[in-house]
């Protein structure tokens, strides 16, 4: 039995993507004889409910059908990971996760490997009160998010142009990252940690990321000179930020970061006020068809 948790204005066009896309997934189902239920989402965190809710009512496979807005809340309702586990079916703007774990093919091959597959450990983060499936950040990341909020269409451009209104505004923060025990101190744009590879709809901030790996990727990128931000920029487009001097890259177990001002984490794309970005990697438990 699957239940899907579907989020039906996910993918934008007032819903008309999604129930193109719906009709698809159904179409196949029905193919294959599969028992399985449509659960909508109604309001900002009620997937989150309605995960919990599903999985005391002994559900067995938790079906994401939306972006990754609605698998970042799921994915925060689990529970009973051992009994039950979760399917993905990418339908939003960005699918930047289901990307990573390398579910690109045609919506009939993902119900495919929901019904055929075996679900596999899948790594994911966990903050002090918050899970993160693919990337959590701070500083111009955060800003970029805040323009894109008040977009009234969201686009993979719309992120891009937001990207780069902030790009030669932004000032850097000044914050210490404790990783695995080391401290060290950074004056940065951003500073991330990554189990996915890229976010805000294909940015690939840290391709080499691998969400079965047991371990998260953390990338920070130092003060940069006006004249050098749109190299950077391009280096970024193009997946490559991680080559240039000012970019650290390390591959970690857990963080803790401290910045002198006030500051805002982002997990999955949503913002977060007031939590401490305190992150650790939490493998074999979640299993994902992948």
């Amino acid at each position: 039995m699957l239940d899907l948790i579907v989020n039906p204005i996910a993918g934008g066009k007032k819903g008309k993507k999604m129930a193109k896309n719906l009709a698809l997934i159904e179409k196949r189902l029905k193919e294959r004889n599969a028992e399985y239920k449509i659960h909508y989402t109604e309001r900002v965190g009620h997937a989150k409910e309605l995960t919990k809710e599903l999985i005391n009512g002994g559900a067995t496979c938790i079906v994401a059908v939306g972006g990754d807005g609605t698998l970042h809340e799921i994915v925060n309702g689990f529970h009973s990971f051992d009994k039950c586990a979760l399917g993905i079916i990418p339908c939003g703007t960005g699918n930047d996760f289901a990307s990573a774990i390398g579910l690109g093919g045609t919506i009939e091959e993902t119900v495919d490997l929901i019904l055929d597959g075996t679900p596999k450990f899948t790594d994911f983060i966990q903050l002090p009160t918050v899970r993160s499936i693919n990337i959590v950040g701070m500083g111009i990341d955060v800003e970029v998010l805040k323009k894109y909020a008040a977009l009234k269409k969201k686009t993979k451009f719309g992120y891009t142009k937001c990207l780069l209104k902030t790009l030669f505004k932004f000032d850097c923060v000044n914050f210490s990252a404790e990783i695995d025990g080391e401290k060290t101190e950074y004056n940065a744009f951003m500073a991330c940690v990554a189990n996915g590879s890229a976010y805000g709809g294909g940015i690939r901030i840290c391709p080499i990321a691998d969400p079965a790996d047991k371990s998260l990727d953390f990338v920070a990128v130092d003060k940069l000179g006006k004249f050098k931000l749109l190299g950077a920029l391009i280096k970024l487009k193009g997946g490559k930020i991680l080559s240039i001097p000012q970019a650290t890259h390390k591959k970690i177990t857990k963080i803790k970061i401290e910045a002198s001002l006030p500051y805002v984490v982002q997990a999955d794309g949503e913002l977060y006020e007031n939590i401490p970005f305190e992150a650790e990697i939490v493998s074999d438990k979640l299993r994902i068809y992948r």
